[in-house]
């Protein structure tokens, strides 16, 4: 988890994500999205290669790109449990504080 969890701390990993959301890509296609050189695109899609929510599929010279969206639903789901998001909150027992 902690390898997708980095993955997703960058903005830019975050709209390459995005973009792959929409259609498997070129990386050229991608790259054509950021202002980025291509060794940094490179090492983006390879942090997100590890963490496996991308897939790089080559043809050629080409490498096209996909989206592991379940890798991506499943970290989400991980996240929103850790913080009990869509959970009904806990009901405490103390007295409710009330003010002098």
């Amino acid at each position: 988890m902690d390898r997708i969890y980095k993955a997703l701390s960058d903005p830019t990993r975050r709209e390459i994500i995005r973009l792959l959301r929409q259609r498997d890509m070129t990386a050229g296609e991608i790259a054509g999205n950021f202002t980025l050189s291509k060794p940094t695109l490179t090492g983006h899609f390879a942090v997100l290669r590890e963490a496996g929510l991308i897939h790089g599929e080559k043809s050629g010279t080409t490498i096209t790109y996909s989206l592991h969206l379940s890798v991506l639903e499943d970290a989400l789901a991980l996240l929103m449990d850790q913080f009990r998001i869509g959970q009904p909150r806990a009901r405490t027992t103390a007295s409710p504080k009330v003010p002098s």
